[in-house]
């Protein structure tokens, strides 16, 4: 794959910024730190790094900390010899050593434990590792990039980070803003996903209506690109087909998209629109109490549970006979 074919989508100036620190640190050597919210796009950027620069002929790992047990991390990362321990049955190469000199990536690093943290350590420290059960000592030549979405500094703080590994890893370190920050990428991004999700589904002809691009363009994203991409096939998926005329587009209207996205058009009804002031309901609550019990103040009171002084002067605010 090369960087032609892997697209980031940057007609908002922030993501346009992002790709040129993207293309500078992409040359460079060092560990590199992609920070974000979920689904804003940081493997993506990480797999952009690697196609930019060097190693882009070189093997490409990502490993997903936040699914790797306790008991595997060092094999997974290690590798081990045969017979290290049970089960072992033949040597393991870890995903350091077949990283060659490549990218290795490390999706959601917060979230290894603090002994693994401690191993990580070494190796960026070091540069070296040795296969659990072995004695050779093997060089890392790739390249390691961290993602998170967690705020690093306040997991150090709050201890659940170690604050020499973060020092670590953030010798480099890019920033992706969420969509809502960018919101001039929405719309490309839009058509972007959805020239894919028309192969994917068999849907060739499918397009977006001008009041699905405008609703688009209003929603927040609060899941990012993530959120758009499972909006937008929904919509494929779930729109009623035949609407093209003749040979012309099938467009996707506001309604195939889910109702939170839908609340977001342009016009679209209020989600507190129709509704009363509770000054509005009391008012009406005691007419109707007044007027069932033939203006007995008495007993009205009672069925409302409040004192004849108190309907009384509700009364007169209201202005009630």
């Amino acid at each position: 794959m090369t960087a032609e074919r892997l697209p980031w989508i940057c007609a908002d100036p922030a993501s346009q910024r992002l790709l040129e620190l993207a293309q500078k640190v992409a040359v460079a050597p060092a560990t590199l730190l992609i920070t974000g919210e979920s689904g804003s796009g940081k493997d993506h950027l990480a797999r952009l790094v690697h196609e930019l620069g060097p190693r882009r002929d070189a093997p490409f790992l990502k490993i997903d900390c936040a699914s790797l047990p306790a008991q595997l991390v060092e094999s997974e990362l290690f590798g081990h010899e045969r017979g290290a321990f049970t089960g072992a049955v033949e040597r393991k190469l870890g995903r350091f050593e077949l990283g060659g000199n490549g990218t290795i990536v490390l999706d959601e690093v917060a979230a290894l434990s603090p002994e693994a943290q401690g191993k990580l350590l070494r190796v960026l420290q070091e540069r070296t590792f040795e296969r659990l059960g072995g004695t050779e000592t093997l060089r890392i030549e790739a390249r390691l990039i961290a993602l998170t979405n967690v705020d690093l500094p306040a997991a150090v703080k709050s201890g659940s980070f170690r604050e020499d590994l973060y020092f670590r890893l953030n010798v480099l370190s890019l920033a992706v803003p969420a969509l809502r920050e960018r919101r001039a990428d929405i719309l490309p991004l839009a058509d972007h996903l959805l020239a894919t999700l028309r192969s994917v589904h068999s849907r060739p002809n499918v397009q977006l209506s001008d009041s699905a691009r405008r609703m688009l363009a209003a929603y927040a994203w609060p899941g990012n690109v993530r959120e758009l991409r499972n909006a937008l096939e929904r919509a494929v998926v779930f729109s009623r087909s035949g609407r093209a005329t003749g040979s012309g587009p099938e467009l996707l209207e506001a309604e195939d998209f889910p109702e939170n996205v839908r609340a977001a058009a342009p016009g679209a009804p209020s989600p507190v629109a129709g509704l009363r002031t509770l000054e509005e309901v009391e008012r009406e609550v005691i007419a109707a109490t007044l007027e069932a019990t033939h203006y007995q103040i008495s007993r009205s009171a009672e069925a409302l549970g409040i004192s004849r002084k108190t309907l009384l002067e509700k009364r007169k605010k209201y202005g009630l006979k």
